[in-house]
């Protein structure tokens, strides 16, 4: 299957890190463990998402924000 692009986005309404892809389309939120590539440095970096005090990556020494970062899934 071919992974869709896009961009982080938070989304106030879910209380839930999203994704709007390249084609308009939004995911309807990330939860906990979602698998992803990201892209750091013009590289892709396969990560997933968690959640503590705030949203992470994990693996991938990024700290926030991690809106507007673009990923892969």
């Amino acid at each position: 299957m071919e992974k869709k692009e896009g961009r982080l986005f938070y989304n106030t309404a879910i209380e839930r890190m999203n994704v709007l892809y390249n084609d308009g389309t939004t995911d309807g939120g990330l939860h906990c463990g979602q698998i992803m590539d990201v892209k750091i440095n013009n590289k892709w970096i396969p990560t997933r998402i968690e959640m503590s005090d705030d949203w992470y990556l994990v693996g991938v020494g990024y700290m926030q924000p991690l809106a507007g970062l673009s990923v892969r899934l």
